[in-house]
């Protein structure tokens, strides 16, 4: 059979195309490279009165170990001039910032439409928070809005779609993968400690402000006010526990420790819940998550509800009469002892220093 001359010659000219696309291949792109090409992470930044709390700038560190592009949005009255203070951060590309001062006080009832309105507008991928009070109280209400699973209080990025967490109390781990988009994630600040807060050169942009009608009124705040370092963010801490027996006793020793020391002041659970501390310094899964480079506790006798918020800091010292007692499985030093003596003199020695 005779192949016409017309056929003939199309065909030809398919196999000279067909050798010359096999000679000259696309470049190879890695999947982990496109991946990244296509990720957007909005990353949730806290701001007070005007401060950009660098605390929140975890949520920055963890979009960092993801890849992608990285945003970040704020909100309140006056928040302008914090907008350009973050635009500073390194790693951020844009910053997104609300002007209301309805976002003042962080109250998700406000918060939560305006952060779905920002993020379906972005097309985010992902949505990152600090695994703070702040993030614990929005998040939750985002993500039931956009009708996905919200995955909190991680400490490390496994890929784009799965992460790790801790469970009971940090003694079991658990993997999670979610399929949703986007991802709504609480991150914790120990396990991503805030990056530069110089470096960066991001653009400001008005973000999507819907007003939504909020049902909840924000009527009044008592806040305790002192010159130490904010417990969440301190290098250094002195916790206090129920060995203390008293609020009068844990008054007297444990802030001039932490004075002497320059550190924040902490407490377990069983000293708050005894009313010797306030409960803003709790240190525990139910309280704040701390790693300092010191952490020095008196009184405590280490419950895993207590290891679990301290357990991460560099070095661990305690003091407890008890030798069995549990703190000193985790501790990198350890003193038996009666901490009404012990204390006392401890403090004494560390003014005398200073």
């Amino acid at each position: 059979m005779m192949v016409p001359p017309i056929r003939t010659a199309l065909l030809r000219q398919a196999t000279t195309r067909l050798r010359h696309t096999q000679a000259s291949p696309l470049p190879h792109l890695s999947r982990k490279a496109t991946l990244q090409r296509l990720l957007s992470t909005l990353a949730i930044l806290e701001q007070r009165e005007g401060k950009l709390n660098h605390s929140s700038l975890a949520a920055v560190t963890a979009a960092q170990r993801m890849g992608g592009t990285i945003h970040g949005l704020l909100a309140g009255s006056n928040v302008k001039p914090v907008a350009d203070e973050a635009a500073k951060v390194d790693g951020l590309e844009k910053i997104l910032y609300v002007e209301n001062s309805d976002y003042d006080k962080g109250l998700p009832e406000n918060w939560a439409p305006m952060l779905v309105e920002n993020v379906k507008k972005g097309g985010y991928t992902h949505v990152f928070a600090g695994h703070s009070a702040f993030g614990k109280n929005l998040l939750p209400r985002v993500a039931a809005l956009m009708d996905v699973q919200q995955v909190s209080d991680i400490t490390r990025i496994d890929s784009e779609d799965t992460f790790t967490r801790p469970i009971y109390a940090g003694n079991a781990v658990l993997t999670v993968q979610s399929s949703d988009t986007p991802k709504i994630v609480t991150v914790r600040g120990t396990a991503f400690p805030s990056g530069a807060a110089e470096g960066g050169s991001a653009s400001v942009e008005e973000g999507v402000d819907p007003k939504a009608p909020c049902p909840t009124e924000w009527v009044s705040e008592n806040l305790a006010k002192s010159d130490r370092p904010e417990l969440g963010t301190a290098t250094r801490v002195v916790s206090g526990g129920r060995g203390l027996k008293s609020k009068e006793e844990f008054d007297r020793l444990i802030p001039a420790l932490a004075d002497a020391l320059g550190a924040a002041v902490g407490a377990s659970r069983a000293a708050v819940d005894s009313g010797f501390a306030d409960n803003s310094l709790q240190v525990g899964q139910t309280g704040k998550n701390v790693a300092p480079q010191l952490y020095l506790c008196a009184g405590i006798s280490g419950a895993i509800q207590h290891l679990a918020g301290m357990k991460d800091s560099k070095v661990i010292a305690c003091i407890n009469k008890d030798a069995d007692a549990p703190i000193f499985q985790v501790a990198d030093v350890g003193l038996v002892g009666d901490l009404f003596e012990t204390v006392p003199e401890l403090t004494e020695k560390l003014g005398s220093q200073s």
